[in-house]
């Protein structure tokens, strides 16, 4: 997954077989291409769908409550700790001197002790690079491992 507003690049890609990608588009506000092996298509996710009113009356079953338990909790954070960050940038002005003036030692924190790469300006740019990488292999890994 890259997320990238330098470039304007944002896109989850699995390398050979599938990547979607936000583009931006003059008629929608919003484009995603999508690549699924050899095949491309487009989709507008912002369009309105036309609905449609059936004449059948639908008989309501009652919905199931779901529980949260904490297997399903502890696979989701396994799932989530086999990502890897490959690179992250932060430019960040919050528009406010006294706030970018707080922020500033802390950024300096994390720069020295955390090997980030966050910094806080006062001209106004705000600027994101993320790029997570993950393999299938980490992920049948987390479920199995349990």
């Amino acid at each position: 997954m890259v997320i990238d507003t330098i470039n304007n690049t944002y896109y989850l890609e699995l390398k050979g077989l599938a990547k979607a990608s936000v583009i931006e588009d003059n008629i929608e506000v919003l484009k995603i291409k999508m690549r699924i092996l050899f095949f491309k298509s487009y989709m507008y996710p912002l369009k309105r769908m036309a609905i449609k009113k059936s004449k059948k009356t639908k008989v309501l079953k009652p919905k199931k409550e779901r529980f949260i338990n904490s297997k399903n909790l502890k696979r989701v954070l396994r799932v989530i700790k086999s990502f890897n960050i490959k690179k992250f940038y932060l430019n960040l002005d919050t528009g406010d001197y006294t706030a970018n003036a707080k922020l500033y030692p802390v950024f300096s924190f994390l720069n020295f002790y955390k090997a980030t790469n966050c910094n806080v300006n006062f001209v106004g740019e705000n600027n994101v690079q993320l790029i997570i990488q993950n393999r299938p292999v980490r992920i049948i890994k987390s479920f199995i491992n349990l």
